[in-house]
């Protein structure tokens, strides 16, 4: 395609056997007796595995006939709406002074509506070598600490769908990156990144299906640790969601639709900046670890000094990597596109 570097095939079907990663990770943690013999982690896991293999096949026929986006959507929207007739969805969302429980209608389409966004930002985001799988997997690891910890300092029940989907997630993202770390032997393609973006979504919404949002105020007027459950997948998909909003607004100010791939994405201007392939990869990774276990950290302990940390190690950051001198790029790049 216009928009890739590459000029060697590469194998770009990586997105089944992510699915098949999960899939292996889940059949084994149902054998366990403490997630096994949970009905609602059961029937909950049952849904998303069934919801993702219509996203991946969704990103295979992509991948393959190159499907309109509104075909694509579609797919997105089928999945999604799989997820949430099945029970996984979206239950309260908390306010300034209280929480309030969603009907079945507001449910099912701020679900959907979730699911399509965090699907799309990550298939954004999928254009170097490795990027997808490392950033997806650091905030699915964050997502997971926040999970744990949160059952053991709330005494909730530990067997939660949240912790075997992201745990799950990280477990294929490891597996996977060394295939397809920059030079990358192997793409997963849009079944692989709107699968990752998927299950990240469905995690996060099934948390808030499994947790009594009420036991998770610390005291009167005290939200945060309510609002950490919906806001931390926000900062674990700080980067592809900014991504996607740049896209929308460049694109829209250009006269195209939002879906129309160009090679502008925060990934494309690194690499025009002069950094390296992999060292473009690294600063995202940086980036996301930063804000995801940021946020946690600050959640948790509901200390400032988290925040004001957190801004100092960014601006640092930013301070060293503003200026990398020019890098001409090698014929032999291999850029996901």
């Amino acid at each position: 395609r216009d928009r890739d570097v590459h000029v060697v095939p590469i194998p770009y079907f990586g997105g089944i056997a992510m699915l098949a990663g999960v899939t292996a990770a889940v059949v084994v943690a149902m054998q366990l007796s403490f997630l096994g013999r949970s009905e609602l982690v059961r029937h909950d896991v049952g849904s998303v595995l069934l919801a993702a293999t219509v996203i991946c096949l969704v990103g295979v026929l992509d991948d393959i006939f190159e499907l309109g986006a509104l075909t694509k959507m579609a797919g997105q929207v089928l999945a999604a709406a799989l997820v949430a007739q099945g029970g996984v969805r979206m239950l309260w969302i908390p306010l300034h002074d209280r929480i309030i429980a969603l009907d079945t209608a507001a449910s099912i389409a701020i679900t959907v509506f979730f699911i399509v966004l965090c699907t799309n930002a990550v298939n954004f985001i999928d254009g170097l070598d490795g990027l997808a799988a490392g950033v997806v997997g650091i905030g699915a690891l964050a997502f997971f600490t926040y999970c744990y910890v949160l059952t053991i300092e709330q005494d909730l029940m530990r067997a939660t769908t949240s912790s075997l989907i992201t745990v799950a997630i990280a477990g294929v993202c490891l597996g996977f990156l060394p295939h397809n770390f920059f030079p990358a032997r192997m793409f997963m393609g849009d079944s692989g990144s709107m699968l990752l973006g998927f299950l990240l979504a469905t995690s996060t919404i099934s948390l808030t299906g499994q947790i009594d949002p009420s036991s998770l105020t610390t005291n009167a007027g005290d939200l945060i640790p309510a609002y950490l459950p919906l806001a931390l997948p926000l900062a674990v998909l700080a980067l592809p969601l900014l991504d996607l909003t740049l896209a929308w607004i460049r694109r829209a100010n250009a006269g195209r639709w939002w879906f129309v791939p160009d090679k502008q994405h925060l990934h494309h201007r690194l690499i025009d900046r002069g950094h390296s392939h992999p060292r473009a990869v690294l600063i995202m990774y940086w980036w996301s670890a930063l804000i995801s276990f940021g946020t946690i950290t600050f959640g948790l302990t509901g200390s400032w000094i988290v925040v004001a940390a957190v801004v100092l190690l960014a601006a640092l950051f930013a301070v060293v990597n503003r200026r990398r001198p020019a890098v001409q790029r090698t014929p032999d790049s291999t850029l996901a596109g």
